[in-house]
């Protein structure tokens, strides 16, 4: 059968709504024969999500969007993709009945809050406010796992020591779009304080696809919070003595545990400066002059999905808390340090 063929018998089962294995078939031979058919991509797709491949689907729409990066069908057949991945995955971290063990997920299935490459992909199509819908329940379920960790009482109690409210860490919906390609989220009241700070980055807008975890100050003069003269003076103090801590005592500290743990800093809206050494990154940052014009400063650990070793972190809910956990944990000190003393 010619493509011409193909094409028009795809058609004849989508208008009578028949996405089902032999309409499948069809459209995968169409794209097999003509892989530049985004018709044939976005009918495969839409085959594969009604019959539960997502997986599957979501690869035909990273080709549509490859192809095309505007086509809105295959934009929101990913964000039907994403939900309905979502709404498949078991919840980690669901309330059980006293007395009642915990069961384990079947191996290989899906976890509520891994980030994966098709969650990537959405973050990287999707427009902000529709990538930090479909993909929420992703980053709460990370939010609320790493909020049940040890560590993150610490953190809270010093907060509430020094006068602040708050019980968790992370807050529900405390969660943000920081422009095209870019979900973030901080600790609960962190706006103006060294934050325990998540960055969600895709590839078309960033370079790379990436998850940035570590402590990261918002010094940006913009906003319009009532509380924006104190805050942005309070964090200020803040930052001042973070470089006067990597400075000093925590100089050879930090550059270590960079070497050892993957650490590179960001500023402002750039990608994170993965090509400056460590030693030089810490001077960097203690040597910074101008950080409202700067805007943003962090410093911590990022993982990239083109790493084979990274992905599998990534894509595992239980895993990406430990590596969560294990980043906050090791800059815990240095945090108390800051917050007790700025």
């Amino acid at each position: 059968m010619d493509v011409t063929s193909l094409e028009q018998k795809a058609i004849d089962f989508a208008k009578r709504g028949d996405f089902g294995v032999e309409a499948k078939q069809i459209n995968e031979e169409l794209t097999r024969m003509a892989p530049e058919n985004q018709g044939g991509w976005t009918r495969l797709a839409r085959c594969c999500i009604e019959l539960g491949l997502l997986d599957d689907a979501n690869s035909a729409l990273e080709t549509v969007l490859t192809l095309n990066p505007q086509n809105m069908i295959a934009r929101s057949l990913l964000q039907e993709s994403i939900r309905r991945e979502v709404r498949a995955a078991p919840a980690e971290d669901a309330p059980r009945a006293k007395g009642t063990r915990k069961t384990k997920s079947p191996k290989g299935a899906a976890v509520r809050g891994g980030f994966g490459r098709p969650q990537f992909a959405a973050l990287g199509q999707l427009a902000p406010a529709s990538a930090l819908e479909s993909l929420g329940p992703s980053i709460e379920g990370l939010l609320m796992g790493v909020s049940e960790r040890p560590f993150a009482a610490k953190v809270v109690e010093a907060r509430n020591r020094a006068g602040q409210s708050g019980s968790k860490l992370y807050r529900r919906n405390s969660f943000y779009a920081g422009g095209a390609g870019h979900l973030y989220a901080f600790h609960h009241g962190g706006r103006w304080e060294p934050q325990f700070n998540l960055g969600f980055f895709a590839s078309p807008q960033w370079g790379r696809d990436a998850i940035r975890a570590g402590i990261g100050f918002n010094l940006a003069s913009g906003g319009a919070s009532p509380d924006k003269e104190a805050g942005q003076e309070r964090v200020l103090e803040y930052f001042e003595k973070f470089q006067q801590l990597v400075g000093s005592a925590w100089q050879k500290l930090l550059a270590d545990w960079m070497t050892a743990n993957g650490g590179f800093i960001q500023l402002a809206d750039r990608q994170p400066a993965t090509d400056v050494l460590p030693a030089d990154a810490v001077a960097t940052l203690t040597s910074l002059r101008n950080p409202t014009e700067v805007g943003w400063v962090f410093c911590g650990r990022w993982l990239f999905v083109d790493r084979a070793d990274h992905a599998e972190i990534l894509g595992d809910h239980n895993e990406l808390v430990k590596w969560v956990e294990q980043t906050f944990v090791d800059l815990l000190p240095l945090w108390t340090s800051i917050y007790r003393e700025g």
